[in-house]
């Protein structure tokens, strides 16, 4: 019987696809004397149809023990530089939003300020901010190479990257890893929860079958049905649809075609975005809209005619709500993946949001008992991510100049939360960008994409009043050809990729040095 004071021994995730097989590929990795049991049922789908990721995808890989290679390999993967932004600022337009760094500092300046100076000055005379990125440059010649660290000063060191999967194939290989180092796949559809009268806890859970499922820790990973955290604990969820009006998907495979991209495009349309992510064996498209705006049978209509290659599906519909659990851990359920919130894959972050609470989880893991101050404190966490990827999400809306259709101008014209507000605000009075936190998710260098990709205007740092023009001018000039020269060098992102081993020549065992984790061993039960 499942209580406050007693060590964890038996974690129970509820749900497959990705979060469950990701939450067990960690868990089984780093806590090896916890029996670990994976329920779910094939009678249930799974969203899964294509994952575009950012590159803290990495630190999973490692945390979760898997060879990149070989995930690769399985996964039919390919990489990902960035996202392209077709449409977003106005008709006709287009940015690219590129991992890493962006050139190099003047000095205390950053490279948007230099750039913000130099086009107020000499507009005609500046090259695209694209162009002082490695990976937009990339992008743009189809070229890609893994990090080169030997020379700091060269733009390659700079160079950053992330993975796109096809889903299902991702969950079926890390289910492969956690089943060799233990977890205990169980087949069943759960009808019921059982609580302890006295404390509330989650006790077992029944399956359609009459068999009973006992834990001390249950991870609920049952997608948007919830069914431990909504269903049997009842916490409510925050609805965010004021802001992102988008409440619906339709996702549809089609046929590889050349060359093969090494980024995502987002291409705004009617009511909302089309996706595209390019992987080895196909190529992922899709349409995130709002249902009251536009009509399935169009946005079917228009994502099938904007094909790259031939459907090799019919468009598949999934419905969902854009918002957070009001808390993700409540007694002895920790909710990861849908069941804790869901925000649209716009910026590609739902797996990232799987992943922080993964490894969250591990830090505070409940190994001796299960203590009110750990679960404030990982709600806490998850609560400010939540918001904070939010917030950026938002961001794409508010900052457009497109009109004429009623989902445009509205999200143009909508109120915002105050905490995008105020930074929005700072970047017009100056360009200046403050991290709110060690932990927020996007940084600098992408914040001043999306703003200057889409057209907010800014004022340039004051500070760049006393430097001069062909100063500016020359500065950015030679970061740009330095940046050209080594996209040049590089090789076409297909070759790349079929070319790669199946799996690493050695594959050295985790660390937990890039990753924050306080010795999470210790969690293991003795």
């Amino acid at each position: 019987m499942a209580r406050a004071d007693q060590p964890v021994r038996k974690v129970i995730i509820t749900g497959g696809g990705t979060a469950g097989w990701m939450t067990a590929a960690v868990l089984s990795q780093w806590l090896s004397q916890v029996e670990i049991k994976l329920v779910e049922s094939d009678e249930i789908g799974t969203i899964g149809v294509g994952e575009a990721t950012i590159p803290h995808i990495r630190n999973f890989i490692g945390l979760a023990g898997i060879d990149p290679l070989r995930l690769m390999s399985e996964s039919k993967a390919t990489f990902k530089l960035g996202i392209e932004f077709v449409d977003w600022g106005a008709p006709g337009e287009r940015y690219t939003h590129g991992f890493g760094k962006i050139g190099r500092d003047m000095l205390w300046l950053h490279p948007h300020h230099v750039w913000l100076a130099a086009r107020e000055r000499a507009h005609a005379s500046v090259k695209p901010f694209g162009k002082f990125s490695i990976n937009c440059v990339a992008c743009e010649k189809n070229r890609f190479d893994f990090p080169d660290r030997r020379n700091p000063n060269s733009p390659l060191a700079d160079l950053d990257y992330a993975y796109h999967f096809d889903a299902s194939l991702f969950a079926r290989h890390l289910r492969a890893e956690s089943e060799v180092r233990g977890v205990k796949r169980i087949e069943g559809r759960i009808v019921e929860t059982a609580r302890d009268p006295e404390c509330g806890f989650v006790d077992r859970v029944r399956l359609a079958d009459g068999r009973e499922i006992d834990g001390d820790l249950f991870v609920d990973c049952s997608g948007m049905r919830a069914l431990l955290i909504g269903d049997a604990l009842g916490i409510g969820y925050e609805d965010w649809n004021q802001w992102l009006l988008c409440d619906r998907a339709q996702a549809v495979p089609s046929a590889s075609v050349s060359p093969l991209l090494p980024y995502t495009r987002s291409t705004a349309g009617k009511a909302g975005w089309k996706w595209r992510i390019p992987l080895q064996h196909r190529i992922g498209n899709g349409y995130v809209y709002s249902s009251q705006l536009i009509g399935e049978d169009e946005v079917a209509e228009t994502l099938l005619a904007n094909l790259d290659g031939e459907a090799l599906a019919d468009p598949r519909p999934v419905r969902f709500r854009p918002g957070r659990r009001l808390i993700s851990w409540e007694k002895n359920v920790v909710a990861i993946g849908l069941s804790s919130g869901f925000l649209e894959p716009l910026e590609s972050t739902s797996i990232h949001l799987i992943q922080t609470a993964v490894q969250r989880l591990l830090q505070l893991f409940p190994a001796q008992g299960f203590s009110e101050t750990d679960v404030r404190e990982f709600n806490r966490q998850t609560r400010t991510e939540y918001e904070d990827v939010r917030d950026f999400i938002i961001a794409h809306y508010k900052v457009t100049r497109r009109t004429g259709d009623p989902f445009w101008d509205h999200v143009r014209a909508m109120e915002i939360p105050d905490s995008l507000h105020e930074r929005l605000e700072l970047f017009r009075s100056s360009g200046r960008f403050f991290r709110r936190g060690a932990t927020e998710l996007f940084s600098e260098e992408s914040w001043v994409q999306i703003t200057i990709g889409q057209g907010l205007e800014m004022k340039p740092d004051p500070v760049t009043s006393f430097v001069p023009t062909e100063e500016l001018l020359t500065f950015l000039d030679e970061i740009a050809a330095v940046i050209e020269d080594n996209a040049d060098r590089m090789p076409d992102h297909g070759e790349f990729v079929r070319g790669l081993p199946p799996e690493s020549a050695t594959q050295q065992p985790p660390s937990t040095e890039n990753f924050g984790l306080r010795n999470p061993r210790r969690a293991t039960v003795q």
